[in-house]
């Protein structure tokens, strides 16, 4: 791969175009995008091809290619560019201009394609050639050893910083979208953007806490089971942030900047530079899609990267093992503390098993995350994809930990889930 990006294209202001694209008239609206930063693409002798992929089920992206004559598909993939255009009323859930401000951050340590522009529901960033990831393909050790070192990078070196608020009288207007009243009785009121910014006490918003915060707020409540729902998964959410926020880790305040989606569609393989082999150089990935990147505990990332190994079926069975997990880890803070360049030893052991057993404790609360998610989107999204289902999935998958953690499980005289025995499992 090309280095993604440069000092300079990091440092330059990225372009706004006052344009939208339209399902309905994909490729013309594609093409009014493409032709805006590609204006002489509009009258060259090679044909414009987008093509769909779909490995993500929230946003449409398509890879833009100009088959030029002559041009061989490295040469073409040079000039590729691929368009993201989000999903219909994720803005709800996803801050857009914080996912922006990600993808600089990201470019300026060379960790993201360089991006050329963004539009009013998308952005256009270059193609990164290489090979997108299956669940399968996160299970071979030479991918899961390149995600752990790629991991430890972004988690060592990309700073977490607080989001540039504007006043808060003007960034609460977006609350008129949450579903449910306000902390007070005005959906305007600045205590609204107060009350998830301060959910995690002495944390820099925003962070994985004052997300999933966000989250509950937006939460449907047109009927009473839904009301229900939301207030045991606000208490929830109020227990967990002082059993974990606070908690040690790595980096600053225990937070690390985190990628949070690494399922295998985010995840792209490298190719081989000609004459490099397998046996004479290790796997290298790249991550992609970063909107839901924010300062997190290391060993939420980690956990939360550990269930994409069941991919969206979350087939629980397939999890890695405990010595999976260990060597996992251990992979990943050789890498971390290499790229902190720290004068003093370190005691890479010890370092491995305090995040291992974190890790553990932390396996529980993507389930959480992603559960609450999965309820919005199944009353906002428009692609073909079972939300209500997914979500009692992954809030079942929450609940069987906290059953495991405080007995209740075992007092009940249940049996174990899979999942929960599938991490328990040592090989």
């Amino acid at each position: 791969m090309e280095p993604v990006s440069g000092p300079k294209a990091a440092a330059d202001k990225v372009r706004f175009i006052p344009l939208s694209y339209n399902q309905a008239e994909s490729r013309t609206s594609a093409l009014r995008l493409v032709y805006t930063i590609r204006p002489e693409w509009e009258h060259t002798d090679g044909q414009i091809e987008l093509v769909r992929f779909t490995d993500g089920i929230t946003n449409t992206l398509l890879k833009v290619v100009n088959k030029r004559p002559g041009l061989s598909s490295e040469e073409m993939d040079r000039e590729s560019f691929l368009l993201r255009a989000f999903g219909e009323g994720t803005s709800l859930i996803i801050d857009r201009e914080r996912e922006s401000q990600n993808h600089e951050l990201l470019m300026k340590h060379n960790l993201a394609p360089q991006l050329l522009a963004r539009f009013h529901n998308g952005m256009l960033y270059r193609f990164i050639r290489g090979a997108v990831t299956s669940p399968a393909d996160l299970r071979r050790e030479e991918i899961w050893r390149a995600v752990a070192r790629r991991l430890a990078e972004w988690h060592a070196v990309v700073p977490c910083l607080p989001s540039s608020r504007e006043p808060l009288a003007t960034e609460i207007t977006g609350s008129e979208e949450f579903g449910i009243p306000a902390p007070t009785p005005s959906r305007m009121d600045p205590a609204v953007q107060q009350a998830i910014d301060n959910v995690a006490p002495g944390k820099p918003a925003p962070n994985v806490w004052t997300v999933m915060q966000k989250w509950i707020y937006a939460l449907p409540v047109t009927s009473d089971a839904e009301k229900s729902r939301q207030a045991s998964l606000q208490k929830e959410l109020t227990r967990l942030v002082p059993e974990f926020s606070n908690r040690p880790g790595l980096g600053k305040d225990s937070l690390v900047f985190a990628h949070c989606d690494l399922l295998s569609g985010n995840v792209i393989v490298e190719p081989r530079p000609v004459g490099v082999t397998k046996s004479s150089a290790p796997e290298t990935v790249n991550f992609i899609d970063y909107e839901y990147a924010t300062p997190s505990p290391a060993a939420f990332d980690i956990s939360n990267h550990f269930a994409e190994w069941g991919g969206f079926d979350c087939e629980h069975g397939l999890l890695p093992t405990r010595s999976q997990r260990r060597d996992f880890i251990r992979e990943y803070i050789r890498s971390y503390f290499a790229h902190l360049n720290q004068d003093e030893p370190v005691n890479e052991e010890a370092e491995a098993s305090r995040l291992f057993e974190e890790v553990d404790t932390f396996r529980g609360i993507p389930g959480f995350y992603w559960g609450i998610w999965a309820l919005i989107q199944a009353t906002i999204s428009q692609i073909d994809f079972d939300y209500a289902s997914y979500a009692e999935i992954r809030l079942g998958e929450y609940w069987a930990w906290r059953a495991e953690m405080d007995g209740s499980r075992a007092s009940a005289g249940k049996e174990v889930t899979l999942r929960e025995r599938r991490w328990a499992q040592e090989a």
